[in-house]
């Protein structure tokens, strides 16, 4: 092996590509698990007088959803809202990647600090870039999270059902539902994100590169932390996003406080963790299979800017070397005296 040169640094356009591609990647391949997840967590527990009195499908688990799902609608109806779902996770991850890659910058260059940020600055960089990627992208997945949890007969485009949650009482600011609950929940990415560069530095100290399983257990691990502390959020937001269950009589939510007081007096506390083993999976699959493709895309970059690089050189060199070809050339040409 050849002597390693200092990797080219990428710049946040850069990393927040390669965060949106891992993101676009993963969540395609789970994709069935993500609209699961989100059926069961709308659900309402029913008492054994009421299972006879709605067509509404009830799920006992993520494999019989899966059964039902697909038996009812065929396996296409496993990837309903696909589309506007990975819509939405581009568009978050790229925002977050790219803020969070900015507001890092933006601390190490004024921090006189040495070494990395602990880990209450990391989970604070990672608050923050949430935050702020939430604020330009929830409506994607307010729209997404009602096309998951429609009938199929019901079931509209994502411009037909963006507008349906315009038209509700809520009017434009409808597509903000959830919007207290996801500013809450940037702690999941921030926990996640956080660990994974403890733990980075933890399990493998000074590499600058992981290899694929080093990076996939690296994200499954962050990410199965963050997802059991938050989970009682992410159930409440989702509630906050669809539409009201038919015990409300249409009534919607007005908070994310709301949804667990309801879910707690109807269901119990326990059921503020419905869905979570899909959700636990999901974010396993998910996150180990981004941050294994965001190192990869990431080396592209570098390897990409660094051919640039190179190829830019060699033309400033053909340039001069042509230059003072030409100079010689001039210098020796014979003076004709007439």
């Amino acid at each position: 092996m050849g002597v390693q040169s200092k990797p080219a640094p990428i710049g946040p356009w850069g990393k927040a590509t390669a965060g949106a591609a891992g993101a676009v990647l993963a969540n395609t391949l789970v994709y069935p698990l993500d609209l699961v997840k989100t059926k069961l967590q709308v659900q309402v527990k029913k008492s054994d007088s009421d299972k006879n009195d709605s067509d509404e499908p009830h799920y006992k688990g993520t494999w019989d959803a899966i059964s039902q799902i697909a038996s009812a609608e065929g396996v296409a109806g496993l990837y309903a809202g696909m589309s506007g779902s990975l819509l939405g996770v581009a568009s978050t991850n790229f925002a977050y990647f790219y803020w969070y890659s900015v507001v890092r910058a933006l601390y190490l260059k004024y921090n006189k600090a040495k070494g990395n940020p602990s880990t209450v600055v990391e989970l604070s960089l990672g608050a923050v870039a949430g935050a702020l990627a939430q604020l330009f992208t929830i409506p994607v997945a307010v729209v997404t999270t009602r096309q998951q949890t429609q009938k199929k007969e019901d079931r509209k485009g994502m411009i037909e059902t963006a507008r349906e949650v315009i038209e509700s009482e809520d009017g434009v600011f409808g597509l903000w539902r959830g919007l207290k609950a996801s500013l809450v929940l940037v702690v999941n990415p921030a926990i996640t994100y956080g660990a994974y560069e403890r733990l980075k530095d933890v399990i493998f100290p000074g590499k600058s590169t992981l290899k694929p399983w080093e990076a996939f257990l690296l994200g499954a691990m962050s990410k199965s932390l963050a997802t059991i502390v938050t989970q009682p959020l992410i159930v409440a937001k989702v509630g906050l996003q669809s539409r009201p269950p038919a015990i409300r009589q249409g009534k919607p939510f007005k908070s994310f406080v709301e949804v667990m007081q309801f879910i707690i007096q109807n269901e119990g506390a326990l059921s503020l963790f419905k869905g979570i083993g899909p959700q636990i999976l999901k974010g396993l699959l998910v996150q180990g299979i981004l941050m294994m493709t965001k190192e990869r895309v990431e080396l592209f970059f570098i390897l990409f800017i660094r051919y640039l690089r190179t190829m830019r050189s060699r033309q400033v060199a053909r340039s001069a070397e042509l230059a003072a070809a030409v100079a010689s050339a001039k210098v020796a040409l014979p003076v004709t005296v007439k």
